[in-house]
């Protein structure tokens, strides 16, 4: 298969269907139904991860032997890992929800019910639907939706040492995640570091997101809309927040939920479009995540959009 561009069956194709049994919606049942539902249809071969890091691994092992489709069903940690895997080659991604969020899924137009969204993957390999797109590069490792830099990281650290509580309090533990790091576990008192665009500007933060798509995550059903008109089809767009002082920082959130002014219009908030590369770098390490999955500390992220990267299944319509 060459699923360079839309349009035509692709008839029977070689499918791994990659899992993450410990994703927050993943259940055994689940794995039975979808893995029949495709089999009806395709040559599948089922692989389940075991450890970080492993979907990479596997992804590109299926690649490597000939896979044309790489179903990942699990959250947006497993489906970043698995782009690492297919990036750069002519199998194709599929996402299926498994996880607390599911934002790339959501994003692409994909139900939260991953029985219904095997089903559309279905009928989109039935059409053929497959659009190779651009992806967000970060010292050498790719990202789907977004990079979180400072804070959120922050947050989301603080999330996976709870990771048994995601399957039963997703939200509200994000929530409390987000309350108390900002009391206790994030220096606030500084600029953690400063994002350098190629034109010169140079621009202190505490807080930074580079966008692929939008929204930045969910919150229930509601979207948290960062930079509305980021999406699969431009290049990456890059917001800083300046301050993260109480009042500014609920602000900015009330804007992303659309309550009131956008996140861009906020006066502590700095933002670009069009980024193909920036960096972001400090003397002290500073955490950063992507895709919601928390990578460490680091004192310079090198930000590249790479265009045409990745060919993806998209839902038909």
């Amino acid at each position: 298969m060459n699923p360079r561009g839309a349009g035509g069956s692709l008839g029977r194709l070689r499918v791994l269907l990659l899992v993450n049994p410990h994703a927050s919606s993943v259940t055994a049942r689940t794995q039975v139904v979808i893995q029949k539902a495709l089999a009806a249809d395709h040559d599948v071969t089922l692989a389940t991860t075991r450890r970080r890091g492993h979907a990479s691994r596997l992804a590109r092992q299926a690649v490597s032997s000939g896979c044309e489709v790489v179903a990942v069903l699990g959250g947006d940690g497993t489906l970043n890992e698995a782009v690492n895997g297919v990036a750069g080659s002519d199998a194709a991604l599929a996402p299926l929800p498994g996880g607390s969020t599911n934002v790339f899924a959501r994003t692409i137009g994909l139900p939260e019910d991953p029985v219904e969204a095997a089903a559309m993957l279905l009928e989109t390999l039935v059409a053929g639907h497959i659009k190779r797109v651009g992806v967000g590069q970060v010292n050498g490792r790719y990202f789907l939706f977004h990079a979180g830099v400072g804070y959120d990281a922050a947050v989301v650290q603080q999330v996976e040492r709870r990771a048994g509580l995601k399957r039963y309090a997703n939200h509200a533990l994000f929530t409390y995640a987000a309350v108390d790091t900002w009391l206790r576990h994030y220096d606030r008192s500084r600029p953690r570091f400063t994002v350098y665009h190629p034109d010169g500007e140079a621009v202190a933060g505490q807080f930074a997101i580079c966008l692929n798509t939008n929204p930045y995550t969910y919150l229930g059903s509601r979207p948290f809309n960062v930079m509305p008109n980021a999406s699969l089809d431009t290049t990456l767009s890059m917001v800083t927040l300046r301050s993260l002082r109480a009042t500014r920082l609920l602000r900015t959130a009330a804007g992303a939920l659309g309550y009131g002014p956008e996140v861009a219009a906020h006066r502590h908030v700095h933002s670009r479009t069009d980024v193909t590369s920036v960096v972001v770098a400090d003397e002290t390490p500073f955490p950063y995540q992507l895709d919601g999955d928390y990578l460490g500390e680091t004192t310079r992220l090198e930000f590249h959009h790479a265009p045409n990267a990745l060919a993806l299944a998209l839902p038909v319509g």
